[in-house]
């Protein structure tokens, strides 16, 4: 019994690992959140490479995110530090959290939303795997293209051109251009 748990879980793992691979170079189609909410809100998505997205698009989502992105691994424990301590002293106000940009790109890509120990778990392992095998570069393209920018609105490109009707690198045009 606990061998052929064993080689289950050695078989879930070595799948795990490929998929991650395979998606290194290919972009994910779905997500469990697409999936999960498909029926209710449907699905609006288009991929963009990240050289197609605002410049100051990027840097306003990794402000509000994860403004030490390039400082860590895909762990923050530090900040985790200050969630958890602002939480224990606030108790039931919104809490704040830990994540990295490194991590949502995991839970979305890979698990289930919801909070549980398990899934945090899961998260923080795939969150290291992601940062060895894809690298700051592609994992920030992944994340801002699945992430949901309202009810099944999937990526900047998507967002920008329903709410605006732009495509993400026009998003900020105007920052970008006062840039020179």
């Amino acid at each position: 019994m606990i061998r052929a748990l064993a080689r289950a879980a050695a078989a879930a793992c070595a799948l795990l690992l490929g998929y991650v691979v395979v998606l290194r170079f290919v972009d994910p189609p779905l997500t469990p959140l697409m999936v999960r909410n498909a029926f209710a809100y449907g699905v609006t998505k288009e991929w963009v490479d990240l050289d197609r997205i605002s410049p100051s698009l990027v840097r306003a989502v990794l402000a509000a995110e994860d403004a030490r992105f390039f400082q860590h691994r895909g762990v923050d424990w530090e900040a985790i530090a200050r969630a958890h301590d602002y939480n224990v002293r606030h108790g039931d106000e919104p809490r704040h959290g830990g994540s990295t940009i490194t991590m949502q790109c995991a839970r979305n890509v890979f698990l289930w939303q919801g909070k549980s120990y398990l899934r945090k778990g899961l998260e923080v392992g795939l969150a290291y795997l992601l940062e060895l095998v894809w690298g700051k570069r592609r994992i920030l393209e992944v994340y801002l293209n699945v992430i949901e920018w309202g009810p099944g609105l999937y990526g900047a490109q998507a967002a920008a051109r329903t709410s605006f009707h732009v495509t993400a690198a026009d998003a900020f045009a105007a920052l970008d251009a006062a840039k020179g």
